[in-house]
């Protein structure tokens, strides 16, 4: 090894770690130095836990490695390292990691912001690498976090469409703006058959989609359905669930806009 490192042919990456410089390297190289450098019993988590797993869309600013409490830990330069009494349940192939759902609701907790944490909710789940019904388990297991409120109405809202926001939250927050409320559920008839729409005044629709809108042919469905409506003369509103979680204000005054365009003359 001396050799190698003294004819430039390896580099070293710290106190376990060499580098063949003729092999060209990844983005998981950087994933197992961290594991290997940072102390014993470390895996990875949160965020960098995820990309292990196979999350594309989303790269970390540090890779959060977890520690055994005791353990001696190192400091390794692009890494954040968190000391826990339990690492607890971890994947047992590949690189050292926590499991999917826990590493989730812990990088949802240590994102720099709202909108990076609900990305982080969304983004596992929606690319199958974990259950829905697993990131509910692992979320109920914390008592307290800063971001209690938005993770757990955001969990609700991606894996859990029973507890997601909908048309009643929909209606609250019309009559928070001042706006006439809205027909829930009402039907119309298309080629297809009947197509129920989320809320509707006469003169135009708002349909709010929910994660499960985005799960297999749904969107497929959603977009018929839609463009059937908009055929038929009266336009049509599409909001995110999220989108009410995270900016309803810029959302609502899109909503407020469209009544007083498409619904006040009419009712004058």
């Amino acid at each position: 090894m001396r050799a190698e490192l003294e004819a430039g042919r390896w580099a070293s990456r710290g106190r376990h770690t060499i580098r063949v410089l003729s092999v060209e390297t990844s983005a998981r190289a950087d994933l197992w130095t961290a594991v290997w450098e940072s102390g014993w019993g470390a895996v990875l988590d949160g965020a960098a836990a995820l990309v292990a797993q196979g999350m594309v869309g989303f790269a970390p600013s540090t890779i959060d490695v977890a520690l055994p409490k005791g353990s001696t830990k190192r400091r390794v330069e692009g890494v954040t390292t968190h000391e826990r009494r339990e690492v607890g349940p971890v994947v047992g192939s590949g690189l050292p990691r926590t499991r999917p759902e826990h590493a989730l609701v812990r990088a949802a907790q240590w994102a720099r912001t709202d909108r990076q944490a609900a990305l982080l909710i969304c983004l596992p789940v929606q690319q199958r690498l974990v259950r829905p019904e697993s990131v509910v388990s692992a979320w109920a297991l914390i008592a307290r976090s800063p971001r209690r409120a938005l993770i757990g109405s955001v969990i609700a809202d991606v894996c859990d469409g029973a507890h997601s926001l909908g048309e009643l939250d929909f209606t609250r927050l019309c009559r928070a703006r001042g706006l006439p409320p809205p027909v829930r559920q009402s039907v119309r008839s298309s080629p297809s058959g009947r197509v129920y729409l989320d809320v509707e005044w006469e003169g135009l629709v708002v349909e709010i989609d929910g994660g499960h809108h985005f799960a297999g042919l749904n969107p497929m469905d959603d977009a018929f359905r839609a463009n059937e409506v908009v055929l038929d003369g009266t336009p049509v509103l599409r909001l995110p669930v999220l989108g009410l979680r995270l900016r309803p204000d810029l959302f609502m005054a899109q909503v407020a806009r469209a009544v007083e365009r498409y619904v006040l003359p009419r009712a004058a």
